[in-house]
């Protein structure tokens, strides 16, 4: 069995306050990528990136004083351009997960989990090193075509940390 995981494709991300031109260009690659993994059968989850008003008094906050992903607001609704269905979707309140990955941990004959989202210096490779770390002999995979971060080269950084901890970056 294999995972999909969708990390954190909300509108504060992609176009939004914290958004690049790489994030938008990768939405309708992440579409289509959600669209064959359900039809090859695979499991797809979602996460969103989830804060409150207090935000900027947060660690986070003071260290990155961008007020986003608050929750109910626009910007922390993933992209309309995404079929979320019946998919489960998990708030997380830090960059990495652990509900994520107890879930995945919870799947009977989990074979591989498959990250896509944003930003991959910071959610996704947060997210891919918890997986690694709860599910050692599961096969975590990182398609870099439907990932974005804050700079390309920001990006390029973050798949050679995750190659060098034997994350599957293709």
């Amino acid at each position: 069995m294999k995972l999909l995981t969708v990390i954190d494709m909300q509108n504060d991300f992609i176009d939004a306050a914290l958004g690049t031109k790489e994030a938008v260009a990768i939405v309708p690659k992440v579409a289509a990528k959600i669209r064959d993994c359900r039809n090859a059968g695979y499991e797809v989850v979602f996460t969103r990136d989830t804060h409150q008003e207090d935000y900027l008094r947060t660690q986070e906050g003071k260290n990155l004083p961008v007020v986003h992903c608050v929750r109910g607001t626009d910007g922390w609704q993933i992209s309309s351009q995404l079929d979320v269905g019946g998919s489960k979707v998990i708030d997380k309140p830090s960059f990495g997960s652990m509900e994520l990955a107890e879930y995945a941990a919870s799947l009977p004959g989990l074979e591989e989990v498959e990250l896509v989202g944003l930003c991959t210096g910071i959610c996704v490779i947060s997210n891919a090193l918890i997986l690694k770390a709860r599910l050692p002999e599961v096969k975590v995979s990182v398609d870099s075509s439907c990932c974005a971060c804050v700079t390309p080269e920001s990006h390029a950084t973050a798949l050679a940390a995750m190659k060098l901890c034997q994350v599957n970056v293709f």
